[in-house]
């Protein structure tokens, strides 16, 4: 650290920043029975998330007791304070509620599908707890022959692995059938918002093994709704009436409530719904539960538009312009003559800040809007002609250039405010990419100078690395987009402990 700034491996951010990060992207796993505080709550979250090392580990038997609902931090509590009266209004609605159906379930008979499920959950805990102190010793549990994963682009390679495979042989996923295409069971393919629509029609398929058709067996519930559908077929630009987010997903987690049990037996905390639109969060505040305690799955992971990086996923925003998934990875050229490369359209005051510091100032560095007609190569090929890719938030916090960067081995310039990066579970950010505040980017050229020829080397290496988890395939593979997108989700369940 010098004069208060931490520099590992390439990370220029402040210490306080970099406490923020940690706190965020630490695995999202808590070994619940750790706790002395004995929760007889309804359902819990831990009270920190759960590290990758022993040392970590081991400092939990003294964590704070759980947040309750008078603590400050508005970001990483399930029913914190707001200063918004409406919001604090409907939280404060929410924890009595909560209170209420934990005194009337109490001394009655338990849900024994739900203590099965939650048994086995224990198990996966415990064994990925061993995993934790065997991380250091052990080699990868299990060559496999299209990919395992290691390397420094985990945060631990061997204590994912475990995780990953308890996944793929524990965890079911109930998808309610109720709805019709294409508000529900549907979504886009194609452009910035295909991630929804290859998660849903991945996820529904017959062939999936995370699929079950009996809700009993089920770790998670999936509501199939689409955000960018009921946009598309019932959202009037005229009247501009965004309620309708809000009735359409309302009647639909009031059908399903009413035909099964899930819902109420959790009050929504073991279900997810996903959406890559930007109005994604602002659907689930119509529902209160949905918002603060169901699980979010978003490519608008916004801390500051309160994404609950405990229990919400953050997924990335990839863009299929015509929904072809084949080719997606590109080498690009050998000898890349560009150090850092953008084109985007002026959107948001960081886009703003890049424009005013280097379009037209540095042959280094090309920032376009667009990719000039006159010039020789595609955006695709810029990319891949540039050492580095500036991949900055626009209105929203997510960028589909991040994966694009990926794709073409171009080491990812990220900058942002208040976003959880996909996977950052299991992900170290850090050492596949660069990390720029809106304050350094006049120093840009000089922080992707001070990186070196052999430190870019080791970048871009680490990036090709990493193209597995983002790309999408049809089937999917092992360790694939969707499976990483499992993964996250299976990390909120095992966060989860429902007292039913």
């Amino acid at each position: 650290m010098r004069g208060g700034v931490v520099d590992e491996g390439l990370c220029r951010i402040t210490k306080s920043q970099c406490i923020q990060i940690l706190a965020f992207t630490s695995l999202a796993i808590a070994f619940l029975a750790l706790f002395t505080n004995t929760s007889t709550s309804l359902f819990s979250l831990p009270s920190l998330p759960w590290a990758w090392n022993p040392s970590s580990f081991s400092s939990l038997s003294s964590a704070p007791p759980p947040p309750t609902t008078t603590t400050k931090n508005p970001n990483m509590a399930l029913y914190p304070i707001f200063t918004n009266p409406k919001m604090q209004k409907a939280v404060e609605k929410l924890a009595k509620e909560l209170d209420e159906e934990t005194m009337i379930r109490r001394g009655t008979e338990r849900d024994q599908n739900m203590v099965k499920i939650e048994a086995d959950l224990a198990t996966a805990r415990a064994l990925i707890k061993d995993a934790i102190f065997k991380s250091r010793d052990s080699p990868p549990l299990a060559q496999d022959a299209d990919y395992f994963p290691r390397g420094q682009i985990y945060r631990n390679s061997y204590v994912f692995q475990r995780s990953y495979m308890l996944m793929e042989k524990m965890m079911k996923i109930y998808v309610y059938e109720e709805g019709e295409p294409p508000l529900f069971h549907y979504g886009p393919t194609k452009n910035i918002y295909s991630t929804e629509g290859i998660f849903v029609g991945l996820i529904e398929s017959n062939t999936s093994q995370f699929k079950t058709h009996d809700p009993n067996q089920a770790h998670l519930y999936f509501l199939p709704f689409s955000v960018v559908m009921i946009l598309q077929h019932l959202f009037d630009p005229a009247e501009r009436d965004k309620a309708v987010l809000g009735r359409v997903i309302g009647d639909y987690i009031a059908t399903v409530s009413a035909k099964y049990p899930y819902w109420n037996r959790s009050l929504g905390a073991d279900h997810f719904m996903l959406s890559c639109h930007d109005w994604g969060p602002r659907a689930t505040w119509y529902m209160h539960h949905l918002y603060f305690t169901s699980i979010r799955a978003l490519c608008n992971a916004n801390t500051s538009e309160f994404f609950n990086p405990r229990k919400d996923v953050s997924f990335p925003e990839i863009n299929l312009p015509l929904g072809d998934i084949s080719g997606l990875t590109t080498p690009g050229s050998p000898n890349r003559t560009v150090l850092a490369f953008f084109a985007g359209r002026l959107h948001g005051k960081i886009r703003k800040s890049i424009f005013q510091h280097w379009k037209a100032k540095d042959k280094d560095i090309i920032v376009w809007e667009e990719v000039p007609k006159e010039s020789k190569f595609s955006y695709k090929e810029m990319m891949g002609r540039s050492k580095y890719c500036i991949c900055p938030s626009g209105f929203e916090v997510a960028s589909p250039r991040i994966v694009e960067a990926i794709y073409a081995e171009c080491v990812p310039v990220l900058v942002s405010e208040n976003y959880v990066l996909p996977f950052s579970d299991v992900l170290d950010w850090d050492k596949f990419s660069i990390r720029v505040t809106v304050a350094e980017l006049p120093e840009l050229k000089r922080i992707l100078a001070a990186v070196g020829d052999d430190g870019y080397v080791v970048m871009r290496r680490r990036v090709r690395e990493v193209q597995h988890h983002f790309v999408v395939n049809d089937p999917p593979k092992r360790y694939d987009v969707f499976n990483m997108m499992l993964h996250s989700l299976w990390l909120r369940r095992l966060n989860l402990r429902i007292n039913v």
